[in-house]
């Protein structure tokens, strides 16, 4: 059973930064992909960032240029920056990570955007 462990999330005001983490247990060198998703109270699950195995990465148009995606393979992490962040970037995110023996979620790490 792989587990994936994110840590990072908390309370900033609008305009703030956060660092996500998201730890994996096994290596993520073979990784298909690695990637960040969010909920919203009331929402649907959204994709915000994701990394394939070449390096190639895409976002959700609404954090474009201000989220970066990225992958410590030595560390068998993967981050997000996210930058100037918004109350409407308010949500429970997600770590998912898809390995040819299976596709696995972290827990979730709650990020609030709020003066």
């Amino acid at each position: 059973q792989v587990q994936l462990v994110e840590s990072g999330g908390g309370l900033v005001q609008p305009g703030g930064s956060l660092r996500l983490s998201c730890a994996a247990s096994r290596s993520i060198f073979g990784a298909n992909s690695m990637g960040w998703y969010r909920q919203a109270p009331g929402k649907q699950r959204e994709l915000v960032a994701t990394i394939i195995r070449g390096g190639s990465t895409r976002y959700a148009d609404s954090v474009k240029g201000r989220f970066t995606i990225s992958k410590d393979n030595a560390k068998n992490t993967v981050y997000l920056q996210m930058n100037s962040l918004k109350p409407e970037d308010t949500a429970v995110y997600y770590c998912r990570t898809s390995w040819t023996i299976g596709t696995y979620w972290g827990q979730g790490t709650q990020v609030t955007v709020s003066s």
